[in-house]
């Protein structure tokens, strides 16, 4: 039967939960930052080549972080729209829990959620893991760009500071995802246009087309990016 989990049983369950997978390892989040430890235990199913799907509805990475996702080869991203849930599961143990990821350790919280074991609750926990599948099914899978993260988090402090006819600008990535695309599709399709062009090493620069539909590009301390208007036509 399920067992109920306090604040330290959860994060006690949920590094066993890590620990124990031995094919699959679904970490159902929505914000997608991770500590020392959460990483730790990564990287080491990670070296083991176990399947790992993580899901988010928001993004708070540093660029480290963004780094150190980018050099593990088994563990896969998705984004998933008004996500709320937290729900972490392997191919046996389920938990469905109050706590976020990266609340994980942080004792003086106070967190309720519950462990449902496959061999004890069967039914529970085919019910847990088709729902987490259905999440991902509908969750876009990404790959964090480290340059567009940073752009972001740009864009987003300007905006803040900022008069409000800045809002109609968005980053490469966030027009993509107005139209459900991939960032890379997206600026395919802008080239495609002529609004960038492509030198010799692959690396997109704004052409007078570009800047004549409203296209910039802006330079920070993380290095550069095209903004765009909100309803840059892009087929």
């Amino acid at each position: 039967m399920a067992k109920f989990l306090n604040t330290s049983a959860t994060n006690f369950f949920l590094e066993e939960l890590i620990k124990n997978a031995k094919e699959r390892l679904i970490l159902i989040s929505p914000y997608l930052r991770l500590n020392d430890r959460i990483k730790e235990l990564l990287e080491d199913k990670d070296r083991l080549k176990i399947d790992i799907r993580i899901v988010y509805g928001k993004s708070d990475l540093h660029p480290e972080e963004i780094k150190w996702l980018q050099k593990l080869d088994y563990v896969r991203l998705s984004f998933c729209k008004n996500l709320h849930a937290k729900c972490y599961l392997n191919e046996s143990e389920c938990i469905i829990s109050s706590l976020n990821l990266y609340e994980f350790s942080q004792i003086n919280n106070n967190e309720m959620g519950i462990l449902v074991r496959k061999y004890e609750d069967d039914e529970v926990f085919k019910d847990a893991y088709e729902e987490a599948q259905r999440i991902i099914r509908i969750s876009d899978e990404v790959r964090i760009s480290l340059d567009e993260v940073k752009a972001d988090a740009v864009v987003a402090e300007a905006e803040r500071g900022e008069e409000s006819s800045t809002l109609t600008k968005l980053t490469t990535s966030k027009l993509a995802a107005k139209h459900k695309l991939k960032t890379a599709d997206v600026l395919e399709k802008l080239t495609a246009k002529g609004f960038l062009t492509l030198n010799e090493n692959g690396k997109h620069f704004l052409t007078e087309q570009g800047k004549s539909s409203g296209g910039e590009f802006r330079s920070s301390q993380y290095g550069g990016y095209f903004l765009w208007n909100e309803n840059t036509e892009i087929e």
